[in-house]
């Protein structure tokens, strides 16, 4: 899908009438929701396809195992956990990195109850 405009119509704005720009603007705003809904759709849909790549690939590295249990996907769960395997080998030998964020607003909301208590004993 090939991006056509790059600038605004400036000219046809600076000339419009009130109700041409309101027209104008509604017309945008209306497009630019139809793409965020386009937008969330292709989104849902690359996720599915690569969930189902990333299956396939998992099954591929343990092709012979899957091939020597049972077919049914409850065994194959159970298989999967008997034999300790990881959907992200990798995953488990790494430790996030997190810390504690402060609060952004603690300052205020401390001098802000202080306030209001005593106000309310005034």
């Amino acid at each position: 899908m090939p991006f056509s405009r790059l600038e605004p119509p400036l000219e046809y704005l600076h000339a419009a009438s009130r109700a041409s720009l309101q027209s104008f603007e509604l017309t945008r705003l209306n497009h630019a929701a139809n793409l965020r809904s386009e937008i969330g759709a292709l989104i849902d849909q690359w996720l599915e396809e690569t969930a189902e790549a990333m299956l396939a690939r998992w099954m591929l590295e343990h092709y012979d195992l899957l091939c020597r249990q049972p077919a049914a996907d409850a065994d194959l769960a159970g298989a999967v956990q008997a034999t300790n395997l990881s959907l992200f080998p990798d995953a488990s030998s790494r430790r996030p990195y997190a810390h504690r964020a402060q609060p952004h607003y603690a300052d205020a909301t401390e001098s802000l109850r202080a306030h209001l208590s005593g106000k309310s004993r005034a």
